[in-house]
């Protein structure tokens, strides 16, 4: 399946998103509609982009029923035209209507992450610079946003608090600088873990290197102030791979990229798109 490590989670999750929509019934599709009714469902686009989520959604429709026939047209990470077919799905139309909205907002908000990373990737070709997600994620839905900006075309930040060591300023502020937070959090994880260090300024720069930081965020700074501040970095610690994050936007992503920085990660991949827009129509199939 797409998430490996995850499918349980994935799957318990879906029971409960299910839940809250249909709670005890359809009621309208139960009053209005015969039992045993069948019918061939079409899911297209209705405007063009990157398509994200198709076996997420084959996964609501298989969770719904068993016994609906899911077939993709398309493939994630596909650039489609509006019209496009992406699956067909075939079967009771109850259980059609039942899956019908979870799997579409699943598919449109995964669909739209990917093609707002696309965008965003699209701006920085040919340039040596990753595109990244951030934590700013939907509540319970952060693996399925992660995998979309990958589909897009981006990578993954860290997932979580747990697997990287990210000193912000809060951090700072608590521990008493940059020194102090680096070097107990040094002393505190294992050796394969990362520790990045989030800078303001050229003197925050130099502390974090003096400090032995692995990864250096410029944050909020001037395109002037990181190339500076990567030109520094460079000269002193070669190996410390170089963060630009803040305010980042479609206009202005080449210029940052064109700093020295290794890494930029754009919160808005995931809390500022726009759902693709998509929609599922029946074909009566035979009736009841």
């Amino acid at each position: 399946m797409l998430l490996n490590g995850y499918n349980e989670v994935l799957i318990e999750s879906i029971k409960g998103w299910l839940q809250e929509d249909v709670g005890s019934g359809d009621v309208t599709t139960s009053t209005t509609i015969p039992e045993g009714h069948e019918s061939k469902a079409i899911i297209h686009a209705k405007q063009g982009g990157i398509i994200a989520g198709l076996s997420i959604a084959e996964l609501v429709f298989h969770i719904v029923d068993p016994t609906l026939q899911f077939r993709a047209e398309v493939q994630d990470g596909d650039r489609v035209e509006k019209g496009t077919v992406l699956c067909v799905v075939e079967g009771s139309t109850h259980m059609l209507l039942t899956g019908e909205r979870l799997a579409l907002n699943l598919l449109q908000r995964l669909s739209g992450i990917a093609t707002r990373t696309r965008s965003f990737v699209d701006e920085i070709a040919g340039l040596p610079v990753r595109l990244v997600d951030t934590r700013k994620t939907t509540p319970g839905h952060r693996q399925l946003e992660k995998y979309a900006v990958r589909v897009g075309g981006g990578h993954n930040h860290r997932f979580g608090l747990y697997d990287a060591v990210m000193i912000k300023d809060n951090h700072i502020k608590g521990s008493g600088g940059i020194t102090q937070a680096v070097t107990r959090a040094r002393a505190g994880i294992p050796h394969t873990m990362k520790i990045e260090v989030e800078t303001e300024n050229l003197a925050q720069v130099n502390e974090a290197l003096e400090a032995g930081a692995d990864i250096i965020m410029l944050d909020n700074m001037s395109t002037e102030n990181m190339r500076e501040a990567a030109q520094c970095i460079r000269e002193v610690a070669p190996h410390v791979k170089i963060e630009a994050s803040g305010n980042v936007s479609l206009t202005t992503i080449r210029g940052i990229a064109e700093t020295g920085v290794d890494i930029i990660s754009v919160g808005r991949l995931t809390y500022s798109f726009e759902s693709l827009d998509i929609s599922l129509d029946l074909n009566e199939k035979k009736g009841g």
